[in-house]
């Protein structure tokens, strides 16, 4: 067994540890009516995106999330979160950095051994969720599992979901499509974005996502019987219809959205194992990006 799939199939477990201590981390987390920027790189970008639209839209405040390296720094904030696996990610450090002294900042990290707990005011260990693995999937959904229940959007049947999503089979002729189309709607637009990152790291595969309305607008026009297009969450009046009417494959997200992307890391999985290639060894790709000093963007 990789290290992916035994880190995937944990998830459960973490979910619920995380859950449990986001009381403990209250203050370090942001306080109803704060303005929070959240930040992160690559899938900690992804799960960004999906914990600012879902504090936004739960009334606790203007959120926004940005890539590291595109942070505002002309905007004001009260607070900003960095998402930051390895504690190592060059240009997490350095916005860390940059902001020190004049905004406040929150990192969410599993090792407080790196140079991340020396740039952040305040951090949060989710050293139970850390992994061995180049892929992320554990600690990037426990991170979100953490800000979720710090919203009090987190329950026992989220993690029932996420036992379900382990132990489904997958649909049937998934692995055999040649091209994967994830969509979302409101918080899970970033989830979507994580998926497709998740086929294209670990199985070399033609991945793309968008927001659910948006496909139509576009995007709508490659799918054919070779295809699949994943829905993480609500799909939109008539959209599975459409998809099936040109051929292609349609997969509806019936679980909880966090744990349907469960279902997509396994299929990421199955996807490598079926093209011969190793999960724990993508193409190009390290733990953590650490760039030397004449890399960084000027």
């Amino acid at each position: 067994m990789t290290y992916v799939e035994q880190e995937l199939t944990s998830q459960p477990e973490c979910w619920t540890r995380a859950a449990e201590s986001a009381q403990g981390h209250k203050d370090a987390l942001p306080a109803a009516g704060e303005r929070v920027a959240i930040v992160g790189c690559g899938t900690s970008f992804f799960m960004a995106q999906s914990a600012a639209a879902l504090r936004e839209r739960s009334g606790q405040g203007e959120t926004d999330a940005f890539a590291a390296s595109e942070f505002p720094h002309g905007r004001a904030y009260d607070r900003v979160v960095a998402l930051t696996r390895s504690g190592t990610t060059t240009e997490v450090l350095d916005l860390l950095r940059r902001l020190r002294g004049r905004l406040r900042t929150t990192a969410i990290t599993a090792d407080t051994r790196t140079p991340v707990t020396d740039c952040a005011d305040e951090v949060v260990e989710l050293g139970f969720a850390d992994e061995r693995s180049v892929v992320q999937t554990r600690f990037a959904t426990t991170a979100l599992t953490l800000l979720r229940a710090h919203l009090g959007l987190h329950s026992d049947a989220v993690v029932a979901d996420a036992r379900t999503a382990l132990e489904s089979p997958l649909p049937d002729g998934l692995v055999r499509r040649t091209q994967f189309t994830f969509l979302g709607c409101g918080w899970t637009v970033g989830l979507a974005h994580e998926a497709a990152l998740k086929l294209r790291e670990a199985a070399q595969a033609w991945t793309e996502a968008y927001p659910a309305m948006e496909y139509r607008h576009g995007p709508i026009s490659i799918t054919t019987h070779t295809t699949a297009t994943w829905m993480l969450g609500e799909a939109p009046d008539r959209l599975a219809a459409q998809v099936r009417e040109t051929g292609g494959l349609w997969v509806a997200g019936g679980l909880d959205p966090l744990a349907e992307l469960l279902r997509v890391q396994r299929l990421a999985v199955a996807l490598a194992a079926a093209r011969r290639l190793d999960p724990d060894r993508p193409r190009h790709l390290t733990r953590s990006v650490i760039l030397a000093p004449d890399s960084r963007a000027r």
